[in-house]
């Protein structure tokens, strides 16, 4: 790859699309003249474009508020849900308990031998916590001695905090673990017993440090990544290291103006949306990176003065990288029409980060490589000589020759891939599966689980509620024999009922693991209905906790597929027509990206579920293969398919024209494909079975839509459908040299 992935690398025979290399940019029509007048003034006044950036990098960074962040999946549903509906039932009726978490934390003692605990070893652990609420410390309200397991192998105390502190977007209570955390070591000496902190409060914790480790690692292997393969395909140090820091700068202003985006309109992110912002950014700033170096290697080469060769490159390149930045753009808007929080705060998040890659790529790069000139390519005299590209060159003129075969085979192992997607299954615990099995609340979470059975620790809340006067005893113990009758219900704790009368709580503890894909489905399906037909007549029944939480969640993802994919879709649709000028090629290059999306869900299931052995897949994951795969699915489509347009226009025919365009954008597309997919196959080095799965599939989506899609898939189909591909435009009878800006 090292020199034959410039474009214009194919065969010498092909109709050259750089064709009026000395036309003057005035000439182009609407969009062309529009980029070539930006790039004019850019190579004029570099100076000022690179000032103009460190100005506005540092009011950006110096004022931008922290990124706030949540592992509380409730926080993610609007209130018209049954789960959020119940807590706030819930805080209404029983005030305190509703404004304190009662076990926002749970310390869990156990014999470091496996055996049952001793009445001594149970008083031990009461002193413990006695000690531990003696010292107030700060956010925490209590630490209260639990009770011991039937099998008497685990001993818990409770910490209680307010909800506010528990699930607000800051560090208290984080901060409160950490010291508790540190407090009860010293206490633990000569008890015999060991300990360990679990609890949402405590996996919040391990979730956010997990995050940073997983963005240094990542940001690591992504640096380590982009440079090596820059200095491999141009064997040039400085254009290596030259994206590394001007993205870095990108990646500063980004998260400072999305920042301010999220406090303004008060929303939160999860802990894993920094380490993805990161690869997004340098991923997709080295691809519009390598499609100008690209370009302004070729007009070098053609005799172009370097500054004359940087407006040429940004005038023909421009439009493609904006159209697919544009798609990029569209695809993460359309998360807004998301019913749940962590997407529409994502949509907005990753639609600034790219539009702010798009102008650094259209303005900081050109102005910095304008300045420097031909030595960006030092030591390396590549770039002055036409590399021969003949493997790619005789993979276009076979794909040439026989399209069918092509596009039978790629179609073939899309669709093969496609059939795994209907073993999907979702799973619900955002936190703790972004926590690394040896975090400290994960590895106590094991040894309660050891002694309570799952459903114990996250019971299931039902409320039983009237409007018209207090309930009868008669009620609230009827309703509670009938909860205890229903399928899937282990347990019922004796009722709770409010002051007024008219709320009972009743606490049910499911025989399955309540953040399990059975329990989701027993409380969306079963559990649920049922509740609300037992209740008496006057009287309305409420399921909450955070299984009716995560099938909430499970609704609303099923609302969301069925909007905001259309509506992405659509726009897409849209997008595609304007650019190729045609109502033909926009639809079966959506296809194929459809199919390249199933594909991509298909193979992480069969990786992670059948062969991992995994309980599923985390319930964010196709929105965000949705996303990028078919957002940069069609980015590469575009960059291939115009560049096929392009060939026609200058009078080839279809089959040689698909032949010529994989030949010429091919490398390109091949290199910004390796190189995306690489920096995104970064995070599964995170360690979090999140980043793991996310960094997987978009690295496997993307190497299907760069090597699979666009290389073969799209451009075999619109060499059989020839000309119609373009109806109702006439690219074949268009003979404007350079009308369409290509790679």
């Amino acid at each position: 790859m090292a020199d034959g992935t410039g474009t214009g690398s194919g065969a010498s025979s092909a109709p050259t699309s750089s064709a009026g290399a000395s036309s003057a940019p005035s000439g182009r029509p609407g969009g062309g003249r529009a980029f070539a007048a930006v790039a004019g003034f850019i190579v004029r006044n570099p100076w000022k474009v690179i000032a103009g950036w460190i100005v506005v990098a540092f009011i950006v960074i110096a004022t931008a508020p922290a990124l706030p962040t949540t592992t509380n999946e409730s926080s993610f549903l609007p209130g018209s849900y049954e789960s959020i509906r119940a807590q706030t039932l819930q805080s209404q009726a029983f005030p305190q308990q509703g404004h304190v978490t009662a076990a926002a934390a749970i310390i869990v003692f156990s014999r470091p031998d496996g055996g049952p605990l001793t009445a001594a070893d149970s008083a031990s652990a009461a002193r413990v916590a006695a000690a531990l609420n003696a010292k107030r410390i700060p956010n925490i309200l209590a630490v209260t001695a639990g009770t011991t397991s039937s099998n008497k192998l685990v001993q818990t105390a409770y910490v209680a905090m307010e909800n506010s502190v528990v699930n607000g977007s800051g560090t208290a209570a984080g901060d409160a673990i950490k010291v508790l955390r540190s407090d009860i070591k010293p206490l633990m000496t000569g008890t015999g017993l060991g300990e360990g902190v679990t609890g949402s409060a405590a996996e919040a914790l391990d979730s956010t440090q997990s995050g940073n480790r997983a963005l240094a690692i990542v940001g690591a292997a992504t640096f380590g990544l982009i440079l090596v393969l820059l200095l491999i395909i141009f064997r040039a140090p400085i254009i290596a290291i030259m994206p590394l820091i001007l993205i870095g700068v990108v990646y500063k202003v980004a998260l400072g103006l999305i920042s301010d985006l999220n406090q303004a309109l008060n929303l939160n992110s999860t802990e894993q949306d920094s380490t993805i912002l990161l690869v997004v950014l340098f991923g997709i700033g080295t691809d519009y990176f390598l499609f100008l170096m690209f370009r302004y290697r070729e007009r070098l080469r053609l005799g172009d003065e370097k500054k004359e060769a940087m407006v040429q490159s940004v005038t023909r390149v421009g439009e493609v990288i904006a159209s697919a930045a544009c798609v990029v753009i569209a695809a993460f808007l359309a998360l807004t029409l998301s019913s749940l929080s962590i997407f529409r705060s994502l949509g907005p998040t990753l639609a600034i980060a790219v539009a702010v890659t798009l102008i650094a790529a259209l303005t900081l790069i050109p102005a910095v490589v304008s300045l420097l000139g031909t030595a960006v390519f030092w030591p390396s005299k590549s770039w002055q000589r036409e590399p021969k590209g003949a493997r790619f060159t005789a993979i276009g003129a076979a794909l040439g020759r026989r399209p069918a075969v092509f596009a039978t085979a790629s179609g073939l192992v899309l669709i093969l891939l496609a059939l795994g997607a209907l073993s999907l299954k979702p799973t619900f615990d955002l936190s703790s599966a972004g926590i690394p099995s040896t975090a400290e609340s994960q590895t106590a979470l094991v040894t309660l689980e050891k002694g309570f059975p799952p459903g114990e620790t996250e019971p299931t809340q039902v409320y039983l509620h009237t409007s018209s006067g207090p309930l009868t005893t008669a009620e609230v113990t009827a309703y509670e024999v009938k909860l205890r009758a229903m399928p899937g219900v282990g347990a019922v704790a004796p009722p709770l009922t409010s002051k007024d009368g008219a709320t009972a709580e009743y606490s049910v503890y499911l025989k399955d693991d309540p953040e399990s894909t059975v329990a989701v489905n027993l409380v969306q399906n079963q559990l649920r209905p049922d509740a609300h037909a037992a209740a008496p007549p006057g009287t309305e029944a409420l399921v909450g906790g955070i299984t009716a939480v995560f099938a909430d969640i499970q609704s609303a993802l099923n609302r969301d597929y069925e909007v905001v994919f259309p509506v992405a879709a659509l726009i897409i649709l849209i997008i595609l027509g304007l650019l190729l000028r045609s109502l033909v090629a926009p639809w079966y290059l959506m296809v194929s990206v459809g199919l390249g999306f199933a594909a991509t869900l298909g193979a992480t299931v069969l990786v992670f579920q059948n062969l991992a052995g995994q309980a599923g897949l985390v319930f964010i994951l196709p929105m965000y293969m949705y996303l990028f795969v078919v957002a940069l699915g069609t980015d590469y489509n575009i960059l291939m398919i115009a560049r096929v347009r392009e060939e026609i226009r200058e009078g080839a025919p279809p089959r040689v024209a698909a032949a010529h365009a994989l030949a010429q954008a091919g490398p390109a597309i091949a290199s910004a494909g390796l190189i995306l997919a690489g920096t995104f196959g970064s995070l599964t080095l995170a360690g979090n079975q999140v980043l793991t799965q996310v960094g997987f599939a978009v690295a496997a989506g993307i190497a299907l839509a760069a090597f699979v899609m666009a290389m073969f898939f799209s451009p075999s189909l619109t060499a059989l459908i020839g000309r119609w591909a373009w109806w109702p435009g006439h690219a074949g009878h268009d003979q404007r040299s350079g009308s369409e800006s290509t790679l």
